[in-house]
């Protein structure tokens, strides 16, 4: 790659944020209860952040939920040269004080100071976390206390008044109910609190990288094997750096000038995915469930698309 090249991708990798998706940790853990009883500890006592990405991908192929240390958070947010001192401290307050919460109210923040967080990317509308795709979807005549009711259930923990809707759900669907139980939510009450959705610069551009590597992973093992959807790990991870050996052999003739193929730099992962390492999207592919690795016992691990 020309230099030109070179620097447009350092500047792509430093704009990404450090966010790690749910399905990788699950891809290269041993035990998925393991790894959500660890998150859950982490998440209470304020080491890690989960931000839910919905409407992001379609099925099975959806991003789903992302983990962020608040180290590297905070960090980002001490580094950005548009806010001021002042309002970078009472951004990470909100940070430290709502730990479980995707929102938090913004009484604290005068207009201009929540303006320019919005602008600078670390704040973002709470009815981001609304706009599901699978409400566009919901059979005629179903109420929004359901549609409450599924949503919540697939955040909130099993067995906990959350994960029914709330106390506030028949309110909600324009029933009528206990005033008392609910009087600190009524619309009325929840208007006068100004709420925002904690966000990381760039979290856009990261995402649309990462469905993207996604469906073209699996074209490239669709391309291989149309009818089975099964390849070799080498095979695959040729496909995916283009087709360039890289072998010690290639790279001294490369260096030398004698190597007439395309190079490294030509090619798409490097044009269109910034050099994503194979290995990374391949565990995105399996924590997602959209393949599986099994042993041939004859050439080594392949992949089957599932």
């Amino acid at each position: 790659m020309g230099s030109e090249r070179t620097s447009e991708v350092l500047r792509f990798r430093k704009a990404i944020p450090p966010i790690v998706t749910l399905a990788h940790l699950h891809a290269v853990s041993r035990s998925s209860t393991d790894t959500e009883r660890e998150l859950a500890r982490l998440i209470a006592e304020g080491q890690v952040r989960k931000i839910t990405v919905p409407g992001r991908g379609r099925g099975g192929a959806a991003v789903g939920d992302g983990i962020v240390l608040v180290e590297d958070w905070v960090q980002r947010v001490r580094d950005d040269e548009a806010l001021d001192a002042e309002v970078k401290d009472k951004y990470i307050s909100l940070l430290s004080t709502h730990r479980t919460s995707p929102t938090a109210p913004t009484i604290s923040l005068s207009d201009s100071e929540e303006r320019d967080l919005v602008n600078a990317g670390f704040l973002t509308s709470p009815n981001a976390l609304s706009s599901m795709l699978g409400d566009l979807f919901m059979p005629p005549g179903s109420s929004n206390s359901l549609a409450s009711v599924s949503s919540a259930g697939s955040r909130a923990a099993t067995g906990t008044l959350a994960a029914v809707g709330g106390a506030g759900a028949v309110h909600d669907s324009g029933g009528s109910g206990s005033t008392l139980a609910t009087r600190g939510i009524r619309p009325s009450a929840v208007s006068k609190q100004r709420e925002m959705t904690f966000a990381l610069p760039g979290t856009g551009i990261y995402l649309k990288l990462l469905v993207a590597a996604r469906q073209h992973f699996l074209q490239i093992l669709k391309s291989i094997s149309p009818r089975h959807r099964e390849a070799t790990m080498e095979i695959l991870k040729e496909k995916w750096e283009g087709n360039t050996p890289n072998d010690p052999v290639n790279r001294l003739k490369r260096e030398r000038g004698e190597w007439a193929g395309v190079l490294p730099g030509k090619t798409k992962r490097w044009r269109e995915f910034y050099g994503m390492r194979f290995d990374c999207v391949l565990a995105e592919c399996v924590g997602a469930g959209l393949v599986e690795l099994f042993d041939t016992g004859a050439v080594g691990m392949a992949v089957r698309g599932r």
